[in-house]
């Protein structure tokens, strides 16, 4: 596929999967069967089963969870390169996929943070994707850790 092909398909991936409307069956048409789906903020997911588990308990616990690009995408070969900012408040269920603990069910508190993430598309498929968050900033707004 072409750089601009790749482009397109993480460009709905961004919107289907990150956005603010949820489309869960786009993990089925672009996520290859055994994505690699990491981010520093929470545990490696393997497998689309693993990153559907992942979408949905975090958009249970924080229903209104939206990010978007802050920048063009920029791609080369295979890889294609994103940078975006987002966050949600959390009103919803208990969520524990941090690395320090568990955030009690519906605290209120709103989180917004940045991030860069590199994926992977072979065949339309995407095959990988790893993300850096600025997860500092997001414990610190959810007050599981302190600020300075």
């Amino acid at each position: 596929m072409s750089v601009e092909e790749n482009k397109a398909v993480v460009g709905r991936w961004f919107s289907e999967f990150w956005g603010k409307d949820f489309n869960p069956a786009v993990i089925d048409e672009l996520a290859a069967p055994d994505i690699r789906f990491e981010y520093s903020l929470h545990a490696p997911c393997r497998g689309r089963d693993q990153v559907r588990a992942f979408a949905i308990a975090f958009r249970t616990a924080f229903p209104d969870l939206n990010f978007w690009g802050t920048a063009d995408l920029i791609a080369e070969g295979d890889y294609v390169v994103g940078q975006w900012e987002g966050g949600g408040t959390h009103t919803g269920a208990a969520f524990d996929d941090w690395p320090i603990g568990e955030l009690p069910a519906n605290t209120g508190k709103t989180m917004r943070f940045t991030g860069t993430t590199i994926l992977k598309v072979e065949n339309g498929q995407i095959t990988a994707e790893i993300g850096l968050d600025d997860g500092v900033a997001a414990l610190q707004q959810l007050g599981m850790i302190p600020t300075q």
